[in-house]
Parts: C-alpha cells; sequence; structure tokens
C-alpha cells in the first residue's frame, strides 16, 4: 500500500486487487481493472524517444530508471522487468483499498483470496465501487476508510508497469515506492499484511538511506532521517490512542458510554498532535491525515502497515546491513506458521528504530518530498 502522502503509506497494495475473491462481481471488476492496465502499457523506451514525450515526463522516467538500477544493484532487489513500461491512466490513483473494523474492536476485518492469503483490506480499480462497498460495510455498523493507493503490486505475476500515479509523486517518494513495492516482489506470505508490509517499509527505509548516501546527498539524507523521527513520533501518539481505546472497549460498559470515550480519546489524539506539531517550526506533512476521519478501521490500517519494522531492522543490524542475507532470513521467518512466527518477532525486545542523524540541523523544515507525508492522498 502508498506511502506517499503519509496517509498513503498504509495503502502501498501489497497484493494486487486482481486476486479473485469469491464474490463472481469483485472477480469480474479486478480482473477487467488488471487487463485495462495490461493493455495500456508503453515501453519506457518507446515513450522516452517519442517526440510527443513532454520533458517533465522524461525526467521522471529518467529517474525511476535510475531508482531501479540502483534497486537491483544496490539493495538486491528482483530485476524481472517490472517498471519498464508505462501507463497512463487518466486518474489519480490505479486503486482504491477499503478498511474495516467493528465499532468497538481495532482489529481489522480480512477477505481471503486464492493467492494472496488473507488481507486487511480489499481493493478496487473503481472508486464508486469501493465506496459503495464501504457504505454497505458502514451501514452494517462497521468503522470503514476508503483510501486511494499511487501503486499495487502483482508480486511478480506480471511486469507491473510505471503508473502515471507514481511519476506524479516528488522525486523521493517515487524513488521510495519502486523500492518499497520491488520488496513485495522479492518477499510476499500469504495472510500476514502486518509482516509482508513491515517488510517492504524497512527495505524502502533502508534503501532510502544509502540511495541519498550513494549520491553524496547529506541534505536529503537528513530531511529523510528527520521525517522518520518524525512520524515514529506520531506512531508513538496513535500507538496511545489505540492503547485507550482497546481499554475503553473492554470497560464493560454500555455502547453510549463507550461510544462517549472513544470520542474522548479520538478527541484527545487530535489535540496531542496539534500540540506536537506546534513544536515542530515545519510544514503540517501529517495534517491531512488527521482531518480526515478517525476510526477503528484507519487506526488499525497504521498499525499494520508499521508493527514490525523495528524488530526487522534489529534483525537486519545482526547482519550488519547485508541485505540478501537478511532477506534469507526473513524468507525463513515467513516459512513458519503465523503463531510462530510471532512468537519469534515477540522475543526480539529491542526495536531499532532509525532516528535523525546527530549532525542533521535542528531546523531542517521537514522531510519535504522525501518525508512521510509527501505521498498522495486518501480520504475515507
Amino acid at each position: 500500500m502508498d506511502r506517499h502522502g503519509w496517509p498513503g503509506r498504509v495503502l502501498i497494495a501489497g497484493a494486487a486487487a486482481l486476486q479473485a475473491a469469491c464474490h463472481p462481481l469483485y472477480l469480474v471488476q479486478a480482473a477487467a481493472g488488471q487487463v485495462a492496465i495490461l493493455e495500456a502499457r508503453r515501453p519506457v523506451a518507446d515513450v522516452t524517444a517519442d517526440a510527443a514525450t513532454p520533458d517533465w515526463l522524461r525526467a521522471r522516467l529518467a529517474l525511476a530508471g535510475e531508482a531501479l538500477a540502483f534497486a537491483h544493484q544496490a539493495l538486491a532487489l528482483p530485476d524481472n522487468g517490472s517498471y519498464t513500461q508505462y501507463v497512463d491512466l487518466g486518474r489519480e490513483f490505479p486503486v482504491w483499498n477499503v478498511f474495516a473494523a467493528p465499532e468497538f474492536d481495532l482489529r481489522l476485518q480480512t477477505w481471503c483470496f486464492p493467492v494472496a492469503g488473507c488481507t486487511a483490506y480489499r481493493g478496487y480499480f473503481d472508486e464508486a465501487r469501493a465506496r459503495a462497498f464501504a457504505a454497505g460495510l458502514a451501514a452494517r455498523g462497521e468503522d470503514v476508510f476508503v483510501g486511494g493507493a499511487s501503486a499495487y503490486s502483482t508480486l511478480g505475476f506480471f511486469r507491473d508497469p510505471l503508473l502515471s500515479s507514481v511519476l506524479a509523486l516528488p522525486d523521493d517518494s517515487l524513488v521510495e515506492l519502486l523500492f518499497h513495492e520491488l520488496a513485495h516482489q522479492q518477499f510476499y506470505v500469504a495472510g500476514d499484511t502486518a509482516f509482508n508490509e513491515s517488510f517492504a517499509t524497512l527495505v524502502a527505509q533502508e534503501g532510502m538511506v544509502r540511495w541519498f548516501s550513494a549520491r553524496g546527498d547529506a541534505a536529503g539524507l537528513c530531511r529523510f532521517l528527520v521525517g522518520l523521527d518524525r512520524e515514529r513520533q506520531v506512531h508513538h501518539l496513535l500507538d496511545e490512542a489505540r492503547a485507550g481505546l482497546r481499554a475503553a472497549y473492554a470497560s464493560g460498559a454500555d455502547d453510549g458510554s463507550r461510544r462517549a470515550a472513544k470520542a474522548a480519546v479520538i478527541g484527545q489524539l487530535r489535540q496531542r498532535y496539534a500540540t506536537l506539531r506546534a513544536g515542530w517550526g515545519a510544514p503540517p506533512y501529517f495534517d491531512g491525515w488527521f482531518a480526515g476521519t478517525l476510526n477503528n478501521a484507519r487506526l488499525g490500517a497504521m498499525a499494520a502497515y508499521d508493527r514490525h519494522v523495528g524488530t526487522l531492522r534489529v534483525i537486519l543490524e545482526s547482519e550488519a546491513g547485508d541485505l540478501p542475507t537478511f532477506y534469507r532470513r526473513v524468507a525463513r521467518l515467513g516459512e513458519l506458521p503465523a503463531g510462530d512466527r510471532a512468537e519469534v518477532l515477540q522475543e526480539i525486545r529491542r526495536p531499532s528504530l532509525r532516528g535523525p542523524d546527530p549532525a542533521c540541523a535542528t531546523g531542517l523544515s521537514g522531510p519535504a518530498a522525501a518525508g512521510p507525508a509527501s505521498r498522495g492522498g486518501s480520504t475515507g
């Protein structure tokens, strides 16, 4: 799912919406949407050579090519022909993902697919269909969240193209998204959204650090690390809010009292974020996310996509940063039953969080193009 606009970070579809669901109408829209994208592909080389191609698009394609070469050579990510073709979508997002959770429970509803396994979201190529499905869930009393994703992965089943929604992102967001999506092709375990997304997030973060370092871009690296640190601070607020909600839901009080407690926790979360942001002296990169509806679906989605990043970084550091070795260790974890994998991750008690280097100036204006809130939007 897309880290492109910080809210969009939770929307990078680790498994394509093309994965067939049981309902035939869902399968029809998924297949039709995927086929339409595949049929619209043009080789990047042809687009670049076309005299009608505007200079800005040619430059975006060149940047994507540099990022791909770096991903293959420096990050040992798959080189399988993905992102060597281009598709002009003619719309803002290729897919819209639906998240849902009960009114008094943070656990996300899951949907199961033949190849992708069970995922904590359901993707649609058509926004109206996504919102209609979400409206049906909301009518049953569930909390829902609908968000557009700038990209998704078919997990290597097709050669994923570069989408116009990706090239519309700021430079560093574009690069990070490509690293993230290629990481899904490197590793994916059916049925574990949190593990898959945490892995791809960690690889993309590490990839960006190495990208800036290789290019001698100290300022860019500082912006990125400061952005990660601010994102960590926001996640801490979200963790505390989720803890407050769990306590309220488990209180045994009547529904009206639990509803009031839920509203109070969410109101406090907004206030605490406003206080935190005021101390940054930076552009309000997270404001868009907090301006939207905050409910169990949205808070649960954020938890699912960042849960194991710190733990996986411990594993990477234990391998001295050697990515191929790290990939092999993660693959072995992926072979474990879900319960055993969760126990192993839980035993790593010292999550490692990358923060800003002390050499970075404290007065930086935030993550700019590289930061967590600079990727595309989401709504819900």
